[in-house]
């Protein structure tokens, strides 16, 4: 991997905007959502299966990117999603049927799941130094993403429809896709072949399945949240679409802001301490936001539920590139994919449940969640002092 040693900022700015592009993708359909609804006459069911979809599409890509990534390298998987990513936005956009509209979904969530695994596992290699902080500071740039898409939505809807500001941001990617073919990656790192066997111990490595119990419940939140901020405000507090995509600008801000708080938190807070505190601030925020009937106090809640997300993936991926460095993209691909069968579960269970309860009863899965991951954060604590399973070779 020494090729790549040199060429640390470059790669990790490639990996930035492959995030930032990651957090528009993931951000687009739950910030469009109300006006999907109003174009195609859809219930609310039928709009959390196109949630379920798009992270069905992100499993299948966080699926992909481990091994290839630990047998090839990143260049190419790397080109390979964005690509998919410019094809599936450009279908979003465009699409003239519901049919379409779910397979540009799943195409665009495929790209964004590589892309999400393989910057992120990237990043971890290539800051051996401090890998939770430079996690915290890439993850901003999914923040700056997320942001981004609501705020642009929100702000040029005036203007232009929305199909018309989706097609210029997948159009956008291209930048990216050229920057990272004029790049040097660094070498795989089992080029001479992938260890099964090795591979097949991080499957029954409990401290690895743990950590991914622990993004199993971040990401199922994260994506409830983000999926379904807008429907709640123009649903439950009749605020305008304009003022719903500003306040979910807020939810995705508050975990910016957490996140580049992060290197300073953690010179005085251990990680676990870090990610404790943090999450004892969500269940504030969660209550906040479900308990209100006005939409600034709402608001409000929205983003003290981002302050309080912000530190888990960046210190529990900390933890992985850590513990399993020879095999960083595959150990990333496990808990990718259990942090995003969470995601996969909580948005649809919530839309279905809110179909009959409605979503101020649906959304109360979130501080749920949030005190069931302290519980899991405990018990991985203990299982970090543990033997290892898996061992570097």
């Amino acid at each position: 991997m020494a090729d790549g040693r040199g060429n640390r900022r470059t790669l990790f700015v490639i990996a930035s905007v492959g995030l930032l592009t990651f957090g528009i993708v993931l951000t687009t359909l739950g910030a469009v959502l109300p006006l999907v609804i109003d174009r195609f006459g859809i219930g609310r069911a039928a709009a959390g299966s196109l949630l379920l979809l798009n992270t069905i599409g992100i499993i299948i890509g966080s699926l992909l990117f481990g091994p290839v990534v630990d047998r090839h390298g990143y260049k190419e998987m790397l080109l390979v999603a964005l690509g998919i990513i410019i094809v599936g936005m450009e279908a979003i956009a465009f699409a003239p049927s519901m049919l379409a509209l779910r397979l540009a979904v799943v195409l665009a969530g495929i790209g964004a799941g590589m892309i999400n695994g393989g910057t992120n596992a990237l990043v971890a290699d290539i800051s051996t130094d401090d890998r939770t902080g430079a996690l915290g500071r890439l993850a901003v740039f999914f923040g700056v993403g997320a942001v981004g898409m609501p705020f642009a939505l929100g702000s040029l809807l005036g203007a232009f429809p929305y199909t018309t500001v989706i097609a210029a941001l997948g159009g956008a990617v291209v930048l990216p896709f050229v920057a990272t073919a004029a790049t040097t990656f660094p070498s795989p790192k089992q080029s001479q072949g992938f260890p099964i066997t090795l591979a097949g111990r991080l499957l029954r490595d409990p401290v690895l399945l743990t950590l991914g119990a622990a993004l199993f419940l971040e990401s199922g939140m994260e994506l409830t949240v983000g999926g379904w901020t807008t429907s709640f405000f123009t649903q439950e507090l009749h605020a305008t679409n304009r003022a719903a995509l500003a306040c979910l600008s807020l939810y995705w801000s508050g975990m910016m802001l957490g996140r580049l708080a992060m290197t300073a938190a953690l010179r005085v807070l251990s990680p676990m301490r870090l990610l404790r505190t943090c999450l004892t601030v969500g269940v504030l925020g969660a209550l906040l936001f479900l308990t209100s009937h006005h939409p600034v106090v709402a608001a409000l809640g929205v983003f003290v539920i981002g302050l309080g997300f912000s530190a888990t993936f960046p210190t529990v991926l900390g933890i992985v590139g850590d513990r399993y460095a020879s095999l960083s993209g595959t150990a990333f691909s496990v808990v990718m994919v259990m942090a995003l069968t969470g995601g996969t579960t909580f948005p649809f269970v919530a839309g279905v449940v809110s179909a009959t309860a409605g979503l101020r009863i649906s959304l109360m899965i979130i501080p749920i969640a949030i005190v069931l991951l302290l519980g899991v954060l405990t018990l991985a604590q203990a299982r970090l002092v543990a033997p290892r399973a898996v061992h570097q070779e």
